[in-house]
């Protein structure tokens, strides 16, 4: 595998995103959705005292009381700012925590992933490329533009009919943004530079029609070349 062509920094922000190999649909139903976030919230922290599928054999109050205490002694890899999955890829906005916590956090993520889709499927081998994507984000500008163009991901690629669906889509952390369900990313990086919550909804509604009128082009573009 390739070296990555920049380092990843701890306390740095970066853009990341994967998809599956072939451009195939990796998360096929709700029950993926569902686990893929139950992995995405374990796996954020460095220390878990115990494995993925003992922790999914717990009751419900048991594996929130573990999330809480790691989250109380800020044993994470990564800070998730915001996300959103998609049925053939996703994105992540994350802040490196630690010492290769974004590699570790991405490798935890979709190996964990892999193996529980390979098995429903009765599959083996890979399912995401091999590397994902890291772009570094330079400035406040940058920090922002990516979280909105994340949040607006299910309406410019055609997965949700209208705007207003965005705020429930519920496997992006949109929702938790506007305050409609509970969840593990962290807000107040991104709603610091809004006085409330309606402010941030109004930014990213703003761009919807340009942004999806960009993915109608590249999808023009690819399919005629």
């Amino acid at each position: 595998m390739p070296g990555r062509p920049i380092p990843l920094v701890t306390k740095e922000i970066y853009h990341i995103f994967n998809r599956g190999i072939d451009h195939r649909c990796t998360f096929t139903d709700k029950k993926a959705f569902i686990r893929t976030m139950k992995v995405i919230n374990f796996y954020r922290f460095a220390f878990p005292p115990t494995s993925l599928s003992s922790f999914l054999r717990l009751s419900r109050l048991r594996q929130s009381d573990i999330l809480n205490n790691l989250q109380a002694k800020n044993k994470t890899l990564v800070e998730i700012i915001s996300y959103c999955l998609m049925p053939n890829h996703f994105h992540f906005l994350l802040k490196q925590n630690r010492e290769n916590g974004i590699a570790k956090f991405m490798s935890n993520f979709q190996n964990s992933y892999t193996r529980y889709f390979n098995i429903r499927q009765n599959r083996t081998g890979p399912l995401f490329l091999d590397q994902f994507k890291a772009i570094h984000l330079q400035n406040d500008e940058q920090l922002l533009h990516i979280s909105r163009y994340i949040h607006l991901n299910p309406y410019s690629s055609f997965i949700v009919k209208r705007l207003n669906e965005i705020e429930l889509y519920p496997w992006s952390s949109f929702p938790e943004y506007l305050g409609k369900k509970k969840g593990f990313c962290n807000l107040d990086l991104v709603l610091s530079f809004f006085k409330k919550k309606e402010e941030y909804a109004k930014f990213v509604f703003d761009q919807a029609g340009y942004q999806r009128h960009l993915e109608t082009i590249k999808h023009l573009t690819l399919e005629g070349s």
